[in-house]
């Protein structure tokens, strides 16, 4: 699965705002996305994925939502 479907399964499966440390947590415990070096996914790694797609995320309030 890509980064950005693990980002919005997450997101869609507990239907509010996470923190990119707790997507990332997420991500790693369900192995949704495995990188390419076996590294667990970092919060940076998730944020900017985030922001590479703002007409799918919104960042407020120190969470991440979605906007579909």
């Amino acid at each position: 699965m890509r980064i950005e479907e693990a980002i919005v399964y997450c997101l869609a499966d507990c239907g509010y705002g996470l923190t990119t440390d707790r997507i990332a947590q997420m991500i790693n415990a369900k192995r949704l996305h495995v990188r390419k070096d076996g590294n667990p996914v970092t919060s940076a790694q998730v944020y900017a994925v985030i922001m590479r797609f703002p007409e799918t995320f919104v960042k407020s309030e120190g969470r991440i939502r979605l906007l579909i």
